[in-house]
């Protein structure tokens, strides 16, 4: 019974190891091959995403600095916010919880999508 105990740990074991091996040289591919050297052309293309809302404009300084507009989209967002009192008795200083907030100024927020 012993015998039969060892023997199947020394089978796991070694199945194990053996799949652990199969698994480590399919991490790491060969550096050498010319389908790596050719992959990639061109590693210094960059991108970024920038936001302006509210009437803020700033896509000039990095049209400036050498950017390209990929992609440009637009959404509403609100600008500022506004407290109201909930009924006519409501006093807003010592009752927090009567006091509603609703959107005062909707402005319009530009996404840029930017590339060297």
């Amino acid at each position: 019974m012993k015998r039969i105990k060892k023997f199947s740990q020394i089978i796991l074991i070694a199945i194990l190891l053996s799949s652990c091996k199969t698994s480590i040289n399919k991490e790491y591919p060969n550096i050498n091959s010319e389908e790596n050297i050719n992959e990639n052309p061109n590693p210094e293309k960059k991108q970024m995403e920038i936001r302006f809302s509210c009437g803020e404009d700033g896509i000039s300084e990095y049209l400036d600095d050498g950017w390209l507009i990929l992609k440009e989209d637009s959404q509403e967002k609100i600008c500022t916010w506004k407290s109201i009192p909930a009924t006519k008795d409501c006093d807003m200083e010592k009752d927090k919880g009567c006091k509603i907030t609703r959107p005062d100024k909707i402005g319009v927020e530009k996404i840029y999508l930017l590339g060297r």
